[in-house]
Order: structure tokens, then C-alpha cells, then sequence
């Protein structure tokens, strides 16, 4: 694995243990301004970092015990590509999930999501 591929590697899973920890300023720092989400098919969720913070504030706040494990994890030219289970924490049944991070110099761009 080139030295290019360990750093995207290590900032993917700093955003994921940020995550987990649902510590939003540290799980922010990792995403670029302009930050663009979006599912798979291409249509955007969110724009821009203001709006990707105000939906994970809400979403860390209806979901306290939220934790998202790491089930495989790829690395593609500037994309970093994981296979997540959810489990929310509230009884609801957990999930899977592909998120792939496309990177732009140390910090993620976009993501694109497929549940």
C-alpha cells in the first residue's frame, strides 16, 4: 500500500472513531467546507460543512448509542471506500452500509452513500 493510501486510510478512521464518539468537532475536521454528501445515484443530501454538522448534531442527539463498525475498508486512488453495520442503539433493527469518501489533498470531499 503506497504511503498516499495509509494517510487516506488514517484519516478515514479518524473520522469514524470521531464518529463513534459522536464528537462532532473532531468527526468535522476531517471534511473539506464545500463537503458535499450524497446517495449513490448521485442526488445531494447536503451541502457544505454547516449543513453536514447541523444533520450529524441531530442525528447524534436522536441517536446517543449510534456506533457503526467497520466491516471492510478499501483504497482506491483519492477514495476511500468502507462497508459499515449501524446499529442506531434504540431497538430498531441495525443495518449496512457502502460509504465512499472521495478525498481532496488530506481531507474528505465527498461522500457517497448506498444502504
Amino acid at each position: 500500500m503506497s504511503l498516499e493510501a495509509i494517510a487516506l486510510e488514517k484519516v478515514a478512521q479518524a473520522q469514524l472513531d470521531a464518529y463513534n464518539a459522536q464528537d462532532l468537532d473532531a468527526h468535522c475536521a476531517h471534511f473539506t467546507d464545500d463537503v458535499v454528501v450524497a446517495g449513490l445515484n448521485g442526488e445531494v443530501a447536503r451541502t457544505g460543512i454547516e449543513a453536514y454538522r447541523a444533520w450529524y448534531e441531530a442525528a447524534f442527539a436522536q441517536f446517543p448509542s449510534n456506533k457503526a463498525k467497520l466491516l471492510n475498508r478499501i483504497v482506491v486512488g483519492a477514495n476511500v471506500i468502507d462497508h459499515e453495520h449501524v446499529d442506531r442503539g434504540n431497538g430498531d433493527a441495525p443495518f449496512q452500509v457502502a460509504a465512499i469518501y472521495t478525498f481532496r489533498g488530506d481531507k474528505i470531499a465527498r461522500v457517497d452513500f448506498a444502504r
